[in-house]
């Protein structure tokens, strides 16, 4: 494995690099290479994980707590895939879609976040969390802001002060933390902060942070106009990618340093605030006219869903049955990747009809059926995936949280899952719809490369596979899963 990590993690970085000094045909294949080693590793690493288990490196020979240990378990080897996956789609999605004088900008920064989240998912050490956190924040932001104009530079600006303000949050955790157990080692730290008002009030800093991190509701202000405005492929990576860096860190953080029964009040009310997110989500994208704005809230609400497995995991254990534990886990992490691919697969849509039809504006769409029928087949799969029906991952994640809460007889949390479907149907169905209506006179389009196209039918193609095909990530969920019982493996 440490033969893979130098290039799993300085490839997307070269690239970026590259990127920026040669702006050429020739800087452009060199970046683009470089980029692909780093997807081509992280499949190495993954066989490597499946093979022996939860792999540990320390990094120059110095292990913890002097030194920084990388550590890929299930979860962290699941996340790599899926960053590698979606972003060699949106890197072949970009090459077709981006013009002018954004293209040179873009490249460097889209290398730069894909990067980050590789480190994000390696390292072990809560402080070096936090830096990687903050080089995400500072990629994902400029990508923001690449369009230059007002609006988009207020959204990207709003978006950089609630980073900063989760980031505060997080760090002095962290040194609350630290100045109690003496080390920043996630693995040292297990089991040892106890229950004292102090961890308590550190814990509490960290989750609050990260939830603003993640848009959590009510903390979402800044998440619609930064993902309806920022380039496609940018809004892709944010949705999919960004925002479940933040998350996987907050996984670690109650999994990791606290025991998931301790705390069934707090995990109780990050499901609440799931589940006001879910609502409140799904209705605010039934209302909108323009199809980002709808993916965007679509994200406010999916992420909801993603905090029932506090409560969830937590009350299984409490209950004394691990296996329904295992449900809850298994159904939270394949959500994170279906939401991650569906999200990414609805933006690239968006942003092929924008280019299609000169305006993602739904009304704008009647006729799409007709002159875009592939696009427009993607963003159904997309949504049969959100709205969790078969074939598809989110079935797959929504069927395993709906048994686990109606095997706890948390009959709010099924309501919730049962009507959260049927508002995305809403709001899904609702663009098909337009997209099937006659327009008065047939509106002129412009072709769209054949990359764009085959990146979203390419991420359309791993959602079903997900459904049909469920083994593999199932079996990668179980590699270091936090129960009494260690690996179930």
């Amino acid at each position: 494995m440490s033969g893979a990590l130098p290039i799993l993690i300085g490839g997307p970085f070269a690239a970026a690099m590259v990127s920026f000094l040669f702006t050429g045909a020739i800087g452009r294949a060199l970046s683009v290479l470089l980029a692909t080693a780093s997807a081509v590793a992280a499949l190495a690493t993954s066989i490597e994980v499946m093979r022996s288990g939860v792999q540990i490196h320390a990094l120059a020979g110095w292990g913890a707590p002097l030194g920084i240990e990388l550590r890929i378990d299930g979860l962290a080897m699941l996340m790599l895939l899926l960053t590698a996956g979606i972003s060699l789609a949106v890197t072949t999605f970009a090459a077709g879609y981006l013009k002018g004088d954004a293209q040179p900008h873009f490249w460097p920064l889209w290398y730069f976040l894909w990067g980050a989240l590789n480190t994000v998912f390696l390292v072990s050490d809560i402080f070096s969390l936090y830096v990687c956190l903050e080089l995400i924040t500072l990629a994902a932001v400029g990508g923001t802001a690449l369009s230059g104009d007002r609006i988009a530079l207020s959204a990207s600006l709003r978006y950089l002060m609630s980073a900063i303000m989760g980031s505060l949050a997080y760090l002095l955790g962290v040194a609350m933390i630290y100045a109690q157990v003496g080390t920043l080692d996630l693995t040292q730290l297990s089991g040892r902060l106890g229950s004292s008002w102090s961890s308590g009030a550190a814990l509490s800093l960290v989750t609050a942070g990260l939830a603003m991190k993640t848009a959590l509701f009510p903390l979402h202000f800044w998440l619609p106009a930064a993902h309806s405005l920022a380039p496609a492929p940018i809004s892709a990576a944010l949705s999919a990618m960004v925002v479940k860096a933040s998350f996987y860190v907050l996984l670690r953080f109650w999994f990791q340093l606290s025991e998931p029964t301790s705390n069934q009040l707090a995990a109780h009310l990050l499901g609440a605030l799931g589940m006001a997110a879910v609502l409140w989500g799904s209705v605010q994208a039934a209302l909108q006219e323009r199809l980002k704005l709808v993916v965007a809230y679509s994200t406010v609400a999916q992420i909801g869903y993603l905090f029932f497995i506090f409560p969830l995991f937590g009350g299984a254990l409490a209950a004394g049955r691990s296996e329904w534990a295992q449900e809850a886990w298994k159904g939270g992490i394949i959500l994170i990747l279906a939401h991650a691919v569906a999200k990414s697969a609805m933006f690239l849509v968006s942003g092929a009809l924008l280019q299609t039809f000169g305006s993602d504006r739904i009304s704008d769409l009647k006729g799409a059926a007709v002159r875009a029928p592939l696009t427009l087949a993607a963003w159904g799969i997309a949504g049969i995936s959100l709205i969790g029906l078969p074939p598809s991952g989110g079935f797959i994640a929504k069927w395993l949280l709906l048994t686990t809460a109606i095997r706890q007889e948390y009959w709010l949390y099924v309501a919730v899952l049962l009507l959260g479907g049927l508002l995305a149907s809403v709001y899904v169905f609702r663009v098909l719809w337009h997209s099937f209506l006659t327009p008065e006179e047939m509106p002129s389009v412009s072709r769209i490369p054949g990359s764009m196209s085959i990146s979203i039918l390419a991420l359309t193609v791993v959602l079903l596979l997900m459904g049909l095909r469920p083994a593999i990530p199932l079996e990668f969920t179980l590699i270091g899963i936090p129960l009494p019982a260690g690996d179930l493996r």
